[in-house]
């Protein structure tokens, strides 16, 4: 872990991707250096070629390793700082956060496509289609089982800030930004999530971008 950590990204306003490792390492209080790529350009793809094997962002450089998934990259954090505890210590709590996680990163394509990640717009009213609803629905239940289950001793999923709730923190931007109308108890996670200072930090610079 001599090696410094650089992490690249695209804009912060668009990126969903991009913050789930960024936060995370914000939140963990890991150094690393910050590498910008244009989303949306003509060199676009160059440019993101340029750091390795990756072909979309984010991308994690650490000496001459080169992870390019955002799971991937939070997965590869948690075994360089084991002692962060950045997945659940109960074996349990670990295997339904890795089980959230993995749904984040391939389902609720509704969501995706019809609310995409904007963290500097409001879009209200919005009135969601039946999909989003649906995914909407998915994701309240999902949180809430976290937080009944294994998420009673703090304000996040599993008590701590950990690698479930930077997956889930472009979700809540979504949430703000089409003003989707949620349970107290998500409420309540959206805004212990938007009151991270590592939120706050990527939303000033999304607008300085």
């Amino acid at each position: 872990m001599l090696e410094s950590f650089s992490l690249v990204i695209g804009d912060k306003r668009f990126s969903s991707w991009s913050l789930r490792p960024w936060l995370l390492l914000k939140e963990f209080g890991i150094r690393f250096n910050e590498q910008h790529v244009a989303l949306r350009q003509p060199d676009t793809g160059p440019q993101i070629a340029a750091h390795g094997f990756g072909t979309t962002v984010p991308i994690l450089k650490h000496g001459e390793v080169v992870v390019w998934d955002s799971l991937a990259i939070a997965e590869y954090l948690a075994e360089q700082f084991g002692g962060k505890a950045m997945w659940p210590r109960d074996s349990a709590a670990r295997a339904f956060a890795r089980s959230i996680c993995a749904e984040m990163h391939s389902s609720f394509q509704a969501l995706r496509t019809e609310c995409p990640m904007n963290i500097l717009a409001r879009v209200v009213p919005f009135d969601p289609v039946m999909g989003v609803k649906r995914d909407v629905a998915r994701i309240e239940l999902l949180w809430g089982t976290a937080r009944e289950r294994y998420g009673k001793s703090g304000k996040f999923l599993f008590g701590e800030f950990g690698i479930a709730d930077a997956f889930y923190a472009p979700v809540v931007t979504r949430f703000r930004t089409y003003g989707i109308k949620l349970s107290p108890g998500a409420q309540a996670y959206c805004d212990a999530v938007l009151a991270l200072e590592g939120m706050r930090e990527w939303e000033r610079g999304a607008r300085e971008e």
